[in-house]
């Protein structure tokens, strides 16, 4: 009935200074699935997410090579998909997309740019890299693209900050180790220069009573038998 997920210790895919590991046995009840997290105290990795409060603002891709498999994707992948644990706002990072009736990766810039900005300020200042699931039919930087250009996001596992007493991060992922698929929305904004940049966002849903700080959020994650119909 449901997937157990877990997680292990990331401190040896990090600079060691970044991490200083515990463990609190934390479990995080989501629908159809469970999340195992894992208290990490940190150093310089927490001072970069601090700032973001609620939002989910690092998630990390490094199983590269289980994309073609796991997501169908006949094409392949394209040139400069690369792992990586620390994935941010106003980087890119692969999406799925439907292009033709096939599942297509395209590299997009996370972040929604309003159209008309200067530069990609905006994703920091209205923090566009999140798109909340209780607004994501209102928000003018999602609205029309929550009806016509979803895509999956995949991902390792996700990062997230407690604001409640004691800074702590926490870093959830599967414990089967398999690749998640985040729901996402995505778009395009043209810089002054008249140069086009394909940007994204990830919806994000409310934390129930068993996660660590109530006002933390969570990716949507769509079960792979939802995949076909999120992207349709």
């Amino acid at each position: 009935p449901y997937c157990r997920y877990s997680l292990q210790s990331i401190k040896n895919r990090c600079k060691p200074r970044f991490f200083r590991y515990r463990r609190t046995g934390l479990y995080i009840p989501v629908p159809s699935i469970w999340l195992y997290a894992s208290n990490l105290t940190c150093l310089g990795f927490l001072q970069c997410i601090c700032h973001t409060n609620t939002m989910i603002s690092r998630y990390a891709l490094y199983d590269i090579a289980k994309l073609t498999d796991r997501f169908s994707l006949t094409q392949g992948l394209p040139k400069g998909v690369k792992p990586s644990y620390n994935i941010s706002p106003t980087t890119s990072a692969p999406i799925i997309v439907t292009s033709e009736g096939a599942r297509v990766v395209k590299l997009m810039k996370w972040g929604l740019v309003a159209k008309g900005a200067k530069d990609t300020n905006s994703v920091f200042r209205y923090k566009t890299y999140d798109t909340p699931l209780e607004s994501v039919f209102s928000r003018h930087s999602s609205e029309q693209a929550i009806r016509e250009r979803r895509c999956l996001i995949p991902a390792n596992g996700f990062y997230e900050l407690s604001r409640s007493g004691e800074k702590r991060a926490f870093y959830a992922h599967p414990s089967s180790k398999s690749l998640l698929a985040f729901a996402g929305v995505y778009s395009s904004w043209q810089d002054p220069e008249g140069t086009i940049h394909n940007t994204f966002s990830i919806i994000t849903t409310r934390a129930n009573d068993d996660m660590p700080d109530p006002e933390m959020r969570m990716p949507v994650i769509i079960r792979p038998e939802d995949e076909e119909r999120w992207l349709d």
